[in-house]
C-alpha cells in the first residue's frame, strides 16, 4: 500500500526531520517535509498528503495549530504527534482534539512506522467504505431502478419526493415486487446514505426472539443470554431499520416498536437504561393491515405511526410493460455473473414470459431468467430454457372445489377445510415449496407455517 501513501513531515530540527525521513523514504514511502507552519500548510494545500507528522512544539506554533488547519483543509487526513516528555498531557488534548496518535520523543523508528501501517489501513479502510457507498448509491439509486410502466414512475416520483425527508415510510406489494429495494432507494438517495441501512426480517424470526433481535438484550436477561447483545435499532443508529413484513411483529412486541417511533428511544431486554436514538423507518407488508387491525391484531396508532406516507407497489402483472425490459436487465445481469454470452431471447419465449402472471412477482422472474441463463447451450433463450409451467401454465383454481358438496355447519371448521384444501393445492403445485406456495395464496411464509402446524394438531 505504501507507494501511494504520502506523508507530511513537519520537524524543526533539521537532523530530527532529515533521519526520519530518510527511514521513511527507505521504507518506500513518498516524504515531503517542513520545518514550519507556513511551508507545511502550503505542502499540505498543493499536494495530495495521506498523513501529516508533526512534532507537538514548534519554534512559532504548535502540532495543535497543524491539527487545527489540517482539520479545516481535509479532516480525512489522520495527524499524528511527536511528543517530548513533559507534554504528554498536551498529546491527550491533541488527541481529543482529534489527532490519530501521538508518539513519544525520543522516536523509536519501529514504533514510528507501526503508527503509520496502522494509519495507512484505515486511510485504506475508509477509502474502500467510500468506494462502497458510492457503489451502493448507484446500484440503490431510483435511476437504477428498472422500470417503463406509468404505474412504477408515480411509484418513483412518491419515493423520490420523500428521500429527503425524516417521514416514516409504509412499502406495500405483495412478495416479489422489490418493496426493500424501494427501502434501500429511499435511503441511498437520503442526507442518510453514508449511514447504516439495517434490515429486519419478520417473517422469519420467531415470537421468542422479536424483542431481542430489534432493541438487544443484557446478559442474563434470559437463559441462554451469556452476553449483550446491541439489537437493530441500536445497529442503525443515525441510519435506516427496514422493517420487512412489519405485520408479523407480535402485539406485545408492537406496543414498545411504538413507544421507539414516538419518542426515539429504546430499553435493552432486561434492562433498564433508557438509549436515544437517531433512526428513520421504513416498513413493508403484503398484509391487509386494515383488516389486522379490526380484528385486534395490529396496533391502530402503530399503524398510524409508520404510515405517514405511503408507497404501493404494483404487481408485476400489472406493469406488464417493464417485463421486457426486466428480462433483458436479468439477461445481461447473470451472463456477466455466470461467465455467458447470452445475446437475445427467441420471440417464442418473450411471448410466453409476458402472457404468464408471474404469482412470485419480479422475484419469481429473476429466478426464471436466471436458471434459463444458467441451463441454455446457446446464445439465445428459448422456449426450452423456461419452466414447463411458463409454457403449459398450471393454474391453482378456487373453482375446483365443488361447493354443493360442503354440508351446512360451524362456519369456522368449513373455512378451515378450504383453507386446509387450498394449501394443499398451492404444496402440490409448487412441489412442496413453502415459500412459493406462500406467495401463489398471497400470506406470509410465516402464517403457512403457523397454519400447517394447526392443521397437524
Amino acid at each position: 500500500m505504501n507507494n501511494k501513501f504520502n506523508i507530511l513531515l513537519v520537524e524543526d530540527e533539521d537532523s530530527q526531520r532529515n533521519a526520519i525521513k530518510g527511514f521513511l523514504v527507505k521504507k518506500g514511502y513518498k516524504v515531503f517535509d517542513a520545518s514550519n507552519y507556513d511551508d507545511a500548510i502550503s505542502l499540505f494545500k498543493e499536494n495530495l498528503i495521506d498523513l501529516v507528522i508533526t512534532d507537538f512544539k514548534l519554534k512559532f506554533n504548535t502540532g495543535m495549530d497543524i491539527l487545527k488547519q489540517v482539520s479545516i483543509i481535509n479532516p480525512l487526513v489522520p495527524v499524528v504527534v511527536m511528543t517530548a516528555f513533559g507534554t504528554i498531557e498536551d498529546a491527550v488534548k491533541l488527541m481529543k482534539t482529534g489527532a490519530f496518535d501521538y508518539i513519544q520523543k525520543p522516536i523509536e523508528l519501529d514504533e514510528l512506522l507501526l503508527t503509520i501501517k496502522r494509519a495507512e489501513e484505515i486511510s485504506y479502510l475508509k477509502s474502500e467504505n467510500q468506494k462502497l457507498r458510492e457503489q451502493l448509491s448507484q446500484k440503490y439509486s431510483f435511476e437504477s431502478i428498472v422500470s417503463q410502466s406509468g404505474e412504477m414512475e408515480n411509484v418513483l416520483n412518491i419515493a423520490g419526493r420523500v428521500a429527503e425527508s425524516k417521514a416514516s415510510v409504509l412499502v406495500r406489494g405483495e412478495s416479489g415486487t422489490g418493496k426493500e429495494l424501494i427501502a434501500k432507494a429511499v435511503h441511498f438517495s437520503s442526507d442518510r446514505k453514508d449511514k447504516p441501512f439495517i434490515t429486519v426480517n419478520c417473517a422469519a424470526m420467531p415470537d421468542t426472539l422479536f424483542e431481542s433481535e430489534l432493541f438487544g438484550h443484557e446478559r442474563g436477561a434470559y437463559t441462554g443470554a451469556d452476553k449483550q447483545r446491541i439489537g437493530k435499532f441500536e445497529m442503525a443508529d443515525g441510519g435506516t431499520i427496514f422493517i420487512d413484513e412489519v405485520g408479523d411483529i407480535p402485539m406485545n412486541v408492537q406496543v414498545k416498536l411504538l413507544r421507539t417511533i414516538q419518542f426515539g428511544q429504546i430499553e435493552r431486554l432486561g434492562g433498564n437504561k433508557t438509549i436515544n436514538l437517531d433512526v428513520r423507518i421504513i416498513t413493508a407488508t403484503n398484509r391487509n393491515l386494515e383488516e389486522m387491525i379490526h380484528k385486534n391484531e395490529f396496533r391502530e396508532d402503530l399503524y398510524y405511526r409508520i404510515n405517514v406516507v405511503q408507497i404501493k407497489l404494483p404487481p408485476l402483472r400489472d406493469r406488464k410493460n417493464d417485463v421486457p425490459y426486466l428480462i433483458n436487465y436479468f439477461i445481461e445481469k447473470y451472463s456477466k455473473i455466470n461467465g455467458k454470452n447470452i445475446k437475445s431471447i427467441s420471440k417464442e419465449a418473450m411471448s410466453s414470459l409476458i402472457k404468464y402472471d408471474f404469482p412470485g412477482n419480479i422475484r419469481e422472474l429473476e429466478n426464471i431468467i436466471q436458471r434459463a441463463v444458467v441451463l441454455t447451450r446457446g446464445n439465445t433463450l428459448t422456449l426450452e430454457d423456461l419452466p414447463q409451467n411458463i409454457i403449459e401454465p398450471v393454474y391453482l383454481d378456487y373453482n375446483d372445489i365443488d361447493y354443493e358438496k360442503i354440508e351446512i355447519g360451524d362456519l369456522n371448521t368449513k373455512v378451515e377445510m378450504l383453507e386446509k384444501s387450498l394449501i394443499e393445492k398451492a404444496l402440490k403445485k409448487t412441489s412442496g415449496n413453502q415459500v412459493k406456495a406462500a406467495e401463489l395464496l398471497n400470506i406470509s411464509e410465516r402464517t403457512l407455517r403457523y397454519k400447517l402446524s394447526r392443521f397437524k394438531q
